[in-house]
């Protein structure tokens, strides 16, 4: 297979560089990844300056990168336009450091990454290691390698799946839906040298429905793969016929 890879923490970052090696014996891998870390960009894409793009190799490697000073979505977007030599069979974002669970993937640049994929009709996963502090990513470039290997040709071109791994040797996998996830004491209120209120963006999140065995966030605490087919057609279907006689009512 074809398979693009991208992330939301650098080129350099230890995820990516698992993702890829589990990868490329076995397939043509190509790498097309922020220069920098990127992470919480959600969908952003840069329209009001250039792109610069750096061609990277790997010694020992037939795997063809690029540095982009961009954001993901630009990654993943430029790679499929302008980079590759051929559409990809598959798109994988990842192995993010830190967990994408629940409504984080409206934020989370490795997830917007993997939704540029099924803009465009390819196939694409989202892959994260549900950790802050254990930062050993084998289990899950292991995990994601026999993942390929099983769904090769069983995903459809809008079907993006969402993975986090457990830091522990995980209990099994789960398929999980999005948990709800919010932030508290997100604000820090601060005073600068001069006098001037600032803010510093924190918070801690908050999972209302945590004991909810269908939940990617319940999966992962109790040492479960999650994995969560996700799409982003964000309709209310069920609140549309109700808006159909509202509107008739308006029009009347």
């Amino acid at each position: 297979m074809r398979i693009l890879i991208s992330n939301d923490d650098g080129i350099q970052a230890d995820g990516l560089n698992e993702l890829r090696k589990s990868l490329q014996d076995q397939h043509q891998v190509f790498v097309v990844a922020p220069d920098r870390e990127r992470s919480a960009t959600g969908h952003k894409i840069t329209v009001y300056r250039p792109l610069r793009v750096k061609e990277w190799t790997y010694p020992g490697s037939c795997t063809v990168g690029w540095e982009v000073d961009g954001t993901p979505a630009d990654c993943v977007k430029l790679g499929l336009e302008a980079l590759l030599p051929e559409p990809p069979d598959l798109v994988i974002s990842g192995i993010n450091f830190g967990p994408n669970l629940g409504t984080d993937v409206l934020y989370s640049g490795t997830v917007s990454a993997a939704v540029e994929g099924i803009i465009n009709d390819i196939p694409s996963i989202a892959i994260s290691l549900a950790s802050r502090d254990y930062n050993d990513f084998t289990f899950s470039g292991k995990l994601i390698k026999k993942i390929v290997a099983v769904l090769s040709g069983e995903l459809g071109p809008r079907t993006l799946l969402n993975i986090n791994t457990p830091p522990c040797e995980p209990r099994g996998i789960r398929v999980t839906r999005l948990g709800h996830r919010r932030y508290v004491n997100i604000f820090d209120k601060r005073t600068d040298p001069r006098g001037r209120v600032y803010f510093w963006m924190a918070g801690e999140p908050f999972d209302s429905d945590i004991d909810d065995p269908e939940t990617d966030v319940w999966a992962v605490r109790e040492g479960y793969v999650a994995i969560t087919p996700i799409h982003f057609d964000l309709t209310d279907y069920g609140f549309m016929d109700k808006l159909k006689n509202i509107c008739k009512k308006l029009e009347g």
